[in-house]
């Protein structure tokens, strides 16, 4: 069974800055990509960034230039560095692994529970 762990939410002003944390657990061989998507209220889910095990990177036009993903493929962990926030980036922050494979199953892709970033002054 493969686990994601996001950690990092919480409260900031505008103008401020956030770091998520996701790590991946569960036996874990390979991961392709990795990305952080987000869902407001009220509204759909949406990507944010996505680095491929090899480091390319996309972003959302929403987020580019104010946000920076980055990921460490020895601890199966990917970060997302938030800048000059904005109370439009009030949402609930997932993080998602794409193509796992453990020693036991490969997964197409897996989900975490969420972290919840509030922008607000």
């Amino acid at each position: 069974q493969v686990q994601l762990v996001e950690s990092g939410g919480g409260l900031v002003q505008p103008g401020g800055s956030l770091r998520l944390s996701c790590a991946a657990s569960g036996s874990i061989l390979s991961i392709n990509a990795m990305g952080w998507y987000r869902q407001a209220p009220g509204k759909q889910r949406e990507l944010v960034a996505v680095i491929s095990r090899g480091g390319t990177i996309n972003y959302s036009d929403s987020v580019k230039g104010r946000s920076t993903i980055s990921r460490d493929n020895a601890k199966n962990t990917v970060y997302l560095q938030m800048n000059s926030l904005e109370p439009e980036d009030t949402a609930v922050y997932y993080c998602k692994a794409a193509e796992v494979v453990t020693k036991t199953a490969g997964y197409f892709e897996v989900w975490g529970q969420g972290t919840l970033v509030t922008v607000s002054s």
